[in-house]
């Protein structure tokens, strides 16, 4: 059976020319200037095939959005970033400057590459297509150990020690610094909607924010996080938020060899999974079907969130489920991501490879050997700005602050230049986006268990109508039959 799955998957993949199985990326191989030529040539037809491939061949139908995997390592020899397809596996594009440290890593608006780097007190930020010329370096107040961007790219979240640096994409303000964690942080998310963020640390604590709450807090008190998750008793080392704003559930992973699965609404503890091995990452299929957990031994393993029995606490069994695990990594997984059709799971390791597999078989279909401790490896679909050499971001970058209100923190003033800050104007004469969301639901709730659970009068009313009308056509029934019997008995004259 297992070849045949093999072959069916063979023919799902991209008609893209195929790359060798296990594939050592790099410069294109050449002597001096030719081999440079060579080079640069073969990357742009790599790029015009893909950008054929998008448009559906020339033949005038639409394609489906192109995936590409995006990775970097801790040696950064070569490259700070790659892109490469995700199903040819073509080299598309190399980003050069830095090295990208874990969880650094960070597409903005579509149109920028934002990298944290490893150590350093500073944020590397190229244009998706200019990808030799380092833009702009975003300066900090201390090195970066996570890095995030919101859904809609209007923020960008960093954590420096223990503090979360929250910054305003279209000036560059320095909005707001939150010190709610005690020890470094590990991890930083949005929402789908970019309602809300959360953050794990090596505090053991997950803490979920909500944006409105902290841009409108008053300066005078200190934000406070909307849930606050502590059943962890070792460092948070990975989260993965789903889909659905307010509503998603998170998936959050810790060295204490337990998966935790939250509810964002009621900040409620829905599963909780133990392991044999500390779990260093951890992702979740678009349907939220399957769970996937990196482990520190190097295997991955499967959780099926819908067929799991409903007891919130469980053990993951290696042994009983070994068709449930992916076994080719010799180091810890750093980092997990699944394909848009939940078909494919790429990972990265500490074994300094990148790997594909096929979820169903799970066997490993390519393997990408790097140089140095993989940091970062994700799906993504391409932005249009990633291949198209035309394109050009609607507005640069700003400078980033370092301090709080700017110039008069010693940030170089700015004229010339107008802020404008919607909505200070209504705290505390309207609700909040979230506080209207949750009143919304309490009175969806209430009128649900009117109508199905309470309004009893009003049900037996019902009742009594429908089983008079069960009564007038039993009538009619009776009615009708006698009739035909009567036209069907009578005698012949």
């Amino acid at each position: 059976m297992m070849p045949r799955a093999g072959k069916k998957l063979r023919s799902q993949r991209s008609p893209l020319p195929e790359a060798s199985a296990h594939a050592r990326v790099g410069p294109t191989p050449g002597a001096g200037r030719r081999g440079r030529r060579s080079g640069r040539r073969g990357a742009v037809a790599r790029v015009s095939l893909v950008m054929t491939h998008i448009r559906g061949g020339g033949g005038g139908k639409m394609a489906a959005p192109m995936e590409v995997a995006v990775c970097t390592d801790s040696a950064a020899q070569l490259w700070s970033c790659v892109v490469w397809e995700l199903h040819s596996g073509a080299n598309l594009l190399t980003y050069r400057g830095g090295q990208a440290g874990p969880r650094g890593l960070a597409l903005l608006n579509g149109e920028y590459l934002l990298a944290a780097q490893l150590g350093k007190n500073y944020i590397n930020a190229w244009e998706l297509q200019r990808k030799d010329q380092l833009q702009q370096k975003i300066m900090c107040p201390g090195p970066v150990t996570c890095l995030t961007t919101s859904p809609n790219g209007l923020y960008v979240l960093a954590g420096i020690a223990e503090s979360i640096y929250l910054w305003e994409v279209s000036t560059g303000n320095l909005l707001v610094i939150l010190s709610r964690h005690y020890q470094d942080i590990s991890c930083l998310q949005f929402t789908g909607d970019s309602s809300h963020f959360l953050s794990g640390g090596k505090d053991c604590l997950v803490l979920v924010w909500s944006l409105c709450s902290v841009l409108q807090v008053d300066p005078s008190r200190t934000p406070a996080p909307r849930h606050v998750w502590s059943r962890h008793t070792l460092p948070i080392t990975d989260l993965h938020c789903g889909l659905g704003g307010p509503l998603a559930r998170v998936a959050t992973a810790s060295l204490d060899q337990t998966v935790k699965l939250w509810e964002v609404s009621s900040g409620e503890l829905l599963l909780s999974v133990l392991f044999d091995v500390g779990i260093m990452a951890v992702t979740m299929d678009l349907a939220e079907h399957h769970m996937f957990c990196g482990g520190s031994d190097g295997s991955i393993f499967q959780v099926d969130l819908c067929t799991w029995p409903g007891q919130r606490e469980k053990s993951f069994q290696p042994e009983q489920d070994s068709g449930k695990v992916f076994r080719g990594h010799r180091n810890q997984v750093t980092c997990l991501s699944v394909s848009t059709d939940g078909s494919v799971l790429l990972s990265g390791s500490h074994d300094e490879t990148v790997r594909l597999w096929d979820v169903q078989s799970k066997q490993c279909i390519r393997t990408v050997t790097l140089k140095g401790p993989v940091t970062n490896a994700s799906i993504m679909l391409a932005p249009v700005s990633m291949l198209s050499s035309d394109f050009r971001p609607s507005l640069p970058l700003p400078h980033f602050n370092k301090h709080l209100l700017g110039a008069e923190h010693g940030d170089e003033p700015h004229r010339g230049g107008l802020t404008l800050r919607l909505g200070l104007h209504q705290q505390g004469s309207e609700p909040s986006y979230l506080q209207r969301a949750e009143q919304l639901h309490a009175v969806m709730c209430g009128t649900m268990e009117k109508n199905v659970l309470g309004g009893q009068e009003q049900l037996r009313v019902r009742v009594t109508e429908l089983e008079d009308e069960v009564r007038n056509l039993r009538k009619i029934n009776r009615d009708l039959f006698d009739f035909s019997t009567r036209i069907i008995t009578r005698p012949a004259k």
